[in-house]
């Protein structure tokens, strides 16, 4: 990423250049990009191509000031902060379904963001509703957040009785909590951009992938709150948990959403595709 990238996208997420890549300059810019880049899927029903190439995703997020889900909105981050001196690590994660099953290899992207001033941090803006400032990777105790209280442990074996990390403890799997319920499990060994293709695909193409099943396109609100549009459905969270939801009238009212809320421009409102069967 050059310099008029980095302004550019600096600019995109309305902050100011860093003197310093400190944990102070990392809660604002992981804030900001929660606030101004919303987490969306709708690509895979607008039938374009996700690729997962730094120039590619800086075009979208940046140049079409569009979204993604985790591989681009972490990916492009990812490339921002490294562009700004912070020492960054890709990590793959599997997240957990509401059964507390672990989905596919390379299910989600999240980073690992070390300062200079000593912090080691869980930096996440691809996750959906999630944490607003990054957490701190090595602490294991209660981590309170604006979203929420977390927790990162040590995740112990999965369903089949093995253990992340080839026995070392520096690369020991773990896990990330919410209110006392699992996220997602994280791989902590370093990944590439490319590593996450076959994921990225899954997700962008399986009829079991809740991506290609539904809409959505949410940010955080500047009060801490969060707006969702889903489809026609339109839901506003306040901070204190709170939701009111509104069904809109029609596409040109889904088009409008999409322009004044969330920034995007879109020609045509998407609408989820028909997958076939399930596998």
């Amino acid at each position: 990423m050059d310099s008029a990238q980095v302004d550019a996208y600096l600019r995109r997420i309305g902050a100011q250049h860093p003197a310093w890549p400190t944990g102070d300059v990392l809660r604002e810019l992981h804030l900001r990009h929660l606030r101004t880049v919303p987490f969306e899927n709708l690509s895979i029903h607008l039938g374009e191509t996700i690729v997962l190439e730094e120039e590619r995703l800086l075009d979208k997020i940046v140049g079409a000031r569009r979204g993604g889900f985790c591989y681009e909105l972490n990916g492009a981050f990812g490339a921002l902060l490294a562009a700004l001196g912070f020492d960054v690590t890709l990590l793959a994660g599997r997240v957990y379904d509401d059964e507390g099953r672990l989905g596919i290899p390379y299910d989600h992207l999240a980073l690992r963001v070390r300062t200079v001033d000593g912090g080691d941090w869980l930096a996440d803006v691809g996750f959906g509703a999630h944490s607003h400032f990054p957490l701190a990777l090595r602490e294991r105790g209660e981590q309170r957040d604006p979203a929420g209280v977390f927790r990162v442990v040590e995740a112990g074996a999965d369903a089949a009785g093995a253990r992340g990390g080839g026995g070392s403890a520096e690369f020991e799997d773990l896990d990330v909590m919410r209110e006392g319920r699992r996220q997602y499990r994280l791989e902590v060994r370093p990944r590439a951009l490319g590593d996450f293709r076959a994921g990225a695909w899954w997700h962008s193409t399986s009829p079991e992938s809740h991506f290609v099943r539904s809409l959505v396109c949410s940010r955080v609100t500047e009060d801490g709150g969060r707006i969702t549009l889903s489809g026609s459905r339109l839901t506003v969270t306040t901070p204190d948990g709170r939701k009111e939801g509104t069904e809109l009238a029609d596409e040109k009212e889904v088009l409008e959403v999409y322009r004044e809320r969330f920034g995007i421009e879109l020609d045509r409102a998407p609408t989820v595709r028909k997958t076939g069967r399930r596998y």
